[in-house]
């Protein structure tokens, strides 16, 4: 099972702040108090994940709604497990991701985009070029 980790709570925080200011600067919509509350309690306690089965509901639809205005998949429609290999080149997912995203948990799919994020080598994170520069590298006789 996996945990929503405290920068998602943050960027759902912001972006719900985008969304619905406070009309006074300082009282907080539902949304925002509930996530607030949850960001507070995971500083307070040091912890860098929330159960996602745990949240109390309020917090947790304003994050689910935050969740829905993200990219569902990190797939770039280069998919070389597809090919045998176990880790995808093109979007940095593992087999099992890959075949199991449409059965994966919201936290899931988030915990699985922040890891090919923080690691930034599936082709999604570098420019086709330079793709295109290591491609010719690898594939010419010497090399």
């Amino acid at each position: 099972m996996a945990g929503i980790h405290i920068t998602d709570i943050e960027a759902a925080i912001n972006w719900w702040r985008e969304r619905r200011p406070s009309p006074d600067g300082i009282s907080l919509g539902p949304e925002l108090r509930a996530l607030a509350e949850v960001y507070a309690l995971m500083v307070y306690y040091h912890e860098q994940e929330c159960d996602e089965h745990t949240m109390p509901p309020v917090a947790k639809q304003a994050w689910l709604d935050w969740y829905d205005s993200m990219p569902d998949t990190p797939c770039i429609a280069i998919c070389s497990t597809s090919q045998g290999d176990e880790v995808c080149k093109g979007c940095g997912r593992d087999f099992g991701e890959v075949q199991f995203w449409p059965e994966m948990s919201p936290a899931e799919k988030r915990a699985t985009w922040r890891r090919i994020t923080l690691q930034g080598s599936a082709w999604r994170f570098n420019r086709y070029a330079e793709r295109a520069r290591e491609d010719k590298q690898t594939s010419e006789p010497g090399a």
